[in-house]
């Protein structure tokens, strides 16, 4: 594996020397900024979107809420990427035996090609905004990818994601021109009508949009693929934190922006879909330019979304079967890696191409994330429990914070995927 920061950067060398800290900080920004973006995908937007046309404001509360849950459980991938040098995929299969870890990476394939489901639906509805056929905005966004991973390093990959992701900005500017009541929203974070299933039915849904299972094998994959090192655990921590807020912040966003328009002239209008959302929010945003940057914010966190799950499958599976997977390596070297990645999106691309009904596609994809964050939160629990050396274990008081926000972030993601499954009422 190729370590991409530079070496002399170790803690006995940074005492002293603020110049070098920065450089060590720089050069491990990157995969928690990356996977967060990726966290804000179509999914979560249409849900927040939802979350504000249906109840106003309140539930931006609890995204405020979960911005400590994602550090938590993120955090947690960090350390086991940066202690042990490995992947989650290869951690498991060390710690539990080969068969654990085919259980774990097998349900992280099939999340991934359900995120792209979702992602690629996303590209689809853009291009429909503008007239674009299905056919050629798949191809497009397809080939964009398979040409950036196919031709870049990791830090050209991270680079390109971060700025797709960085489209995502342009929700803040939704949310201005919707010119939100400040009144209301104070009154909207002071209540939180917990004793209503439909309130409570998407309460679990934004569990589910900000929790995801191929999250941790990215993170922790990407970490290991950067090639970094444990006196780089600070800077790590702090950019999974800034990505936690920022991701929490584009969520808020598309919330505020729902709930000051929809919300208040709310004529029942079904937010399914991209398409239902945008000509929803036209009439309060302006025809064209509302229209575009509603549009440009959807297609940055569907593009990098897109990298970060193929490229979580790519990792994942290669960790279990063995073959090379580094983006620091050619293709003629990691030939599985690349093939694998480019089936993954191939494959999505396809089946986004032949369904007819993609709000039930994207329903189902949401679906089957939430009953697998049981399995993918207890591996991610017991590795650090098991995994890590005893001064960066597991343990004490704050092993059991993580073990009651794993257990209530699995339970109600499990709730949102049962309910999704038989109906709420």
């Amino acid at each position: 594996m190729t370590h991409m920061v530079d070496p002399s950067l170790s803690d006995k060398h940074l005492t002293n020397r603020p110049l070098a800290r920065w450089r060590l900080a720089l050069s491990v920004f990157g995969p928690g900024l990356v996977v967060m973006l990726a966290d804000t995908d179509v999914g979560s937007i249409i849900t927040a979107a939802q979350s504000g046309a249906q109840w106003g404001y309140h539930l931006l509360l609890l995204q405020i809420i979960l911005v400590p849950i994602l550090f938590v459980v993120q955090e947690l991938t960090v350390r086991l990427g940066l202690i042990t040098g490995r992947g989650h995929g290869e951690l498991i299969r060390e710690t539990f035996g080969q068969g654990w870890a085919w259980l774990s990476v097998s349900t992280l394939v099939v999340a991934c090609i359900g995120a792209l489901l979702t992602e690629f639906s996303g590209i689809v509805s853009v291009g429909r905004l503008y007239g674009v056929p299905g056919i050629v905005s798949l191809s497009l966004a397809a080939g964009f990818l398979i040409l950036v991973v196919w031709t870049g390093s990791y830090r050209r990959v991270e680079r390109v994601a971060m700025l797709m992701g960085g489209f995502e900005l342009a929700f803040f500017w939704v949310a201005a021109k919707a010119h939100p009541n400040p009144a209301d929203i104070v009154s909207g974070l002071a209540h939180m009508p917990l004793n209503n299933s439909a309130y409570l039915y998407l309460v679990a849904a934004n569990i589910g949009a900000v929790i995801m299972p191929w999250m941790v094998f990215y993170q922790q994959s990407a970490i290991a693929d950067k090639g970094l090192r444990p006196e780089a655990l600070r800077y790590a921590r702090w950019d999974t934190a800034i990505g936690a807020v920022v991701t929490q912040l584009v969520m808020a966003a598309v919330l505020i922006a729902a709930a000051a328009t929809l919300g208040a002239h709310s004529d029942g209008a079904p937010l399914n879909t991209v398409e239902q959302i945008s000509e929803a929010l036209t009439p309060y945003l302006g025809a064209d330019i509302g229209r575009l940057f509603f549009s440009v914010g959807i297609l940055g966190a569907a593009m990098v979304a897109a990298i970060v799950v193929s490229l979580a499958a790519a990792w994942g599976l290669g960790e279990v079967v063995g073959y090379r997977r580094s983006l620091q390596d050619t293709p003629t070297k990691a030939p599985w890696f690349y093939a694998v990645f480019s089936f993954v999106v191939i494959a999505g691309a396809l089946v986004v191409g032949e369904a007819q009904d993609l709000v039930a596609l994207s329903l189902a994809v949401e679906v089957m994330n939430a009953l697998l964050l049981p399995l993918v939160l207890m591996f991610l629990f017991m590795l650090g429990r098991k995994a890590l050396p005893e001064s960066h274990r597991l343990k004490g008081g704050y092993a059991v914070v993580v073990a009651a926000v794993i257990a209530v972030t699995a339970g109600l993601g499990v709730y949102g995927g049962l309910v999704g499954v038989f109906g709420h009422g």
